[in-house]
């Protein structure tokens, strides 16, 4: 019997050894890195004791265990994705280097991600990890690719399926008063109060100045999130990342970045879904919505606002249904319906003149002021121009709206990149009604802003506006001057300009 139990032993080995081959994943990259075992082994330690994990000591024979496929524990997978990362200038995965299965990785999972608080911040923390890593621009980018269409729409419509939200944990030990927060309530505030900033910083200076921050701040809320929280502190807490997230795909879309953006978008409805927040949930949609008109895709941007409205329909204040109503106006405009076009924008004006002080108004939808409303319907009666080919009955629709959004924004000290936008708006208006030398002196106005933030919309808008005004009046002065001043102070476009 002894000999029984002794063969069956050998037999168990030599099965595990038969399964533990080598990781010719992680060796190729290791053979391309030039390092030593050692030399990986030391940077594996030194990036460990960043991140505090001090318990961890590696050596030359565990680099080779791992080599000959054995799976080391966390954070050691991750730590050895930043280390290939930055040998290599590229987003290399933790399943690239055969540590685990490809559908985990937010960099090349698409947007049809699982609705479920645990891997939601998982995806985020992986995915802000790496665009903080790669922050050499495109890199990160160059790594994912856009959706549209069903492959887009259909994955958002998951957004409405009703399901628990707010925690980061199914352990119901997380709601224990044993288990109470190291967080404090000034903390959380001090936090919103830091996500207010940001945004604030956006709206002045351009999507490219302070990304990184943002970044960085949504990656710190999902280290929390990772943490035992009470659920109203995860509450609170899936609420900053859903803000910090649309944040962070607000300026990854403003500087061009448009698939890292349009993950962050996603990113940010799974953790306002979490958050039981529907109004900032709509938000969401509507800055995807956004983002799919300037790519001149207008039926994706109609169904994505259409989720908003649909989702928010009996949360969202009056501030919040009148920004939804303008977006909507937009992509009708770009589709060429006048009709449903003039709708949504009657009732943009007729919800906004619903709001009220008291309305309890959350400080994301602040920007959509009266300034913001006339902005928006004047670019979609401006859009419906173009569509109809150039057509002067839109054109006079769109001044008198255009004309009181410069007036608004040029007394608005916080707004730059709005005022820019929408000067060069009305500079578009002029040159629809055959009003050059109007036009350039916006198109110069402009031209100061745009030095000033750092924004590839206003810039590619800009030079957009410039090349219609030399195309069609290339023989008049003051377009000469301006396309000259636009040679020397506006820098060389990194993103084709797809809309105006």
């Amino acid at each position: 019997m002894g000999g029984n139990g002794r063969g069956t032993d050998g037999a168990e080995k030599a099965d595990k050894a038969a399964d533990k081959r080598p990781n010719e994943q992680l060796g190729s990259w290791f053979l391309r890195s030039g390092w030593s075992k050692g030399e990986l082994a030391r940077q594996v330690n030194r990036r460990a004791r960043q991140l505090g994990a001090h318990h961890i000591s590696t050596d030359t024979s565990r680099v080779r265990r791992w080599l000959d496929g054995e799976q080391p524990r966390e954070p050691i997978p991750k730590i050895l994705s930043e280390l290939f990362s930055e040998r290599f200038g590229c987003v290399v995965g933790i399943e690239d280097i055969g540590l685990r299965t490809a559908h985990q990785s937010p960099s090349v999972s698409g947007v049809d991600l699982p609705w479920a608080g645990p891997q939601t911040v998982e995806l985020i923390s992986e995915f802000s990890r790496s665009d903080l890593m790669l922050a050499r621009r495109g890199f990160l980018g160059a790594s994912l690719a856009l959706s549209a269409g069903p492959a887009l729409i259909e994955p958002m419509q998951r957004w409405l399926t009703p399901g628990p939200g707010g925690r980061a944990s199914g352990d119901p030990a997380t709601d224990r008063a044993s288990r109470a927060s190291r967080l404090s309530g000034p903390e959380l505030d001090l936090l919103e109060s830091t996500t207010m900033m940001f945004r604030q910083w956006d709206a002045q200076c351009g999507g490219g100045l302070r990304r990184k921050a943002v970044v960085g701040q949504l990656h710190e809320v999902t280290d929390l999130l990772q943490e035992p929280q009470p659920a109203a502190t995860s509450k609170r807490l899936f609420k900053a990342a859903a803000e910090l997230a649309e944040l962070a795909g607000w300026m990854s879309y403003d500087i061009g970045l448009h698939p890292t953006a349009q993950k962050y978008f996603v990113l940010a409805l799974h953790a306002a879904k979490e958050a039981g927040d529907r109004p900032l949930g709509s938000y969401v949609l509507s800055s995807m919505s956004r983002q799919m008109i300037h790519l001149g895709r207008p039926e994706d941007a109609l169904e994505l606002i259409h989720l908003g409205q649909y989702g928010s329909r009996e949360t969202a204040t009056a501030r919040t249904q009148a920004m939804l109503y303008a977006v909507e106006a937009r992509a009708y405009a770009n589709m060429g319906q006048p009709a449903k076009c003039k709708r949504a924008v009657n009732m943009a004006e007729d919800c906004f003149s619903d709001c009220a002080t008291g309305d309890g108004d959350p400080d994301w939808i602040r920007f959509f002021s009266e300034a913001e409303l006339n902005a928006e319907n004047a670019h979609s009666y401006r859009d419906l121009a173009y569509v109809a080919g150039r057509s002067p009955t839109y054109a006079s629709l769109a001044r008198p709206k255009m004309e009181r959004a410069v007036e608004l924004f040029s007394q608005d000290t916080e707004h730059y990149r709005s005022y820019a936008l929408n000067l060069i708006g009305m500079a578009t208006v002029h040159l629809m009604e055959r009003e050059p030398e109007q036009s350039t002196v916006l198109a110069g106005q402009a031209l100061k802003i745009a030095k000033q933030v750092r924004s590839e919309r206003v810039n590619n808008r800009l030079r957009k506006t410039v090349d219609t005004a030399v195309r069609d009046f290339g023989d008049v002065a003051e377009v000469v001057s301006i396309t000259e001043q636009l040679g020397i102070h506006l820098p060389e476009s990194v993103e084709p300009a797809h809309a105006v």
